[in-house]
């Protein structure tokens, strides 16, 4: 049945008009998105066969390249691009409610919370860094890269000039595990301990480094494991 002949209080984009997105169903929000199916599927079936593609999670179809969308029959490169750019603006909306700017941060679980939107769903590495002022206040935070499926490059003497020129006291380093083991390897701990001893040669302190999966984190600072 296409879309056009459904009743109109059946029809997505009708539903939200009159009361709401809260009331949709995710694959009625695809729908939306999508505006279109083919000739054998209604839109609603097409967004309900994307998302089963991706195990009827956000979190998965928010790591789909646009290229594995198109996999799916009747999402073209147009609307794959629709529905991975609703999906940064999530990400960057949930980044915008753990505003960290006008906070000191006093423990690794702020940082989880600012970063946990950016990378959950990830299936590449990040490297990411925050720069304090002297009262742990963030200046700003920055991606420093994006590798592979188990390493990402880190390189030191970026991170040094980048902190003297923001003239920063403190560093957090931040990156992701994407197999969701947020135990830090060999290559973690050597990466970590050339950076603090770079860092404290021009008297900027090295104040954690975090490694974040979709459900906790592991913090050097704390040498534990939170989960959430």
């Amino acid at each position: 049945m296409k879309i056009k002949d459904l009743d109109r209080g059946e029809r997505p984009r009708e539903r939200l008009l009159a009361s709401g997105a809260a009331g949709l169903s995710t694959t009625e929000l695809l729908a939306i998105l999508l505006r279109s199916g083919t000739r054998k599927k209604n839109v609603k079936e097409t967004a309900e066969e994307l998302f089963g593609a991706a195990g009827n999670s956000l979190t998965v179809l928010s790591g789909f390249s646009p290229e594995k969308m198109t996999e799916t029959e009747g999402i073209g490169p147009d609307k794959a691009a629709t529905v991975s750019a609703a999906m940064e603006l999530g990400k960057r909306f949930m980044g915008e409610q753990h505003c960290t700017d006008r906070v000191s941060i006093t423990g690794p679980k702020q940082i989880f919370e600012v970063m946990r939107p950016i990378m959950k769903g990830l299936d590449h590495e990040e490297c990411w860094i925050f720069f304090l002022n002297r009262a742990n206040y963030v200046l700003s935070k920055e991606r420093l890269s994006s590798g592979g499926m188990s390493a990402t490059v880190l390189d030191t003497k970026v991170i040094i000039r980048k902190a003297l020129e923001k003239r920063a006291h403190g560093l957090i380093l931040v990156h992701n595990h994407p197999s969701g083991n947020p135990h830090p390897g060999s290559c973690d701990v050597k990466q970590t301990e050339v950076l603090k001893r770079a860092a404290a040669l021009f008297d900027i302190s090295l104040v954690d480094h975090i490694i974040v999966t979709d459900d906790r984190y592991y913090s050097f600072s704390d040498d534990t494991v939170a989960a959430f």
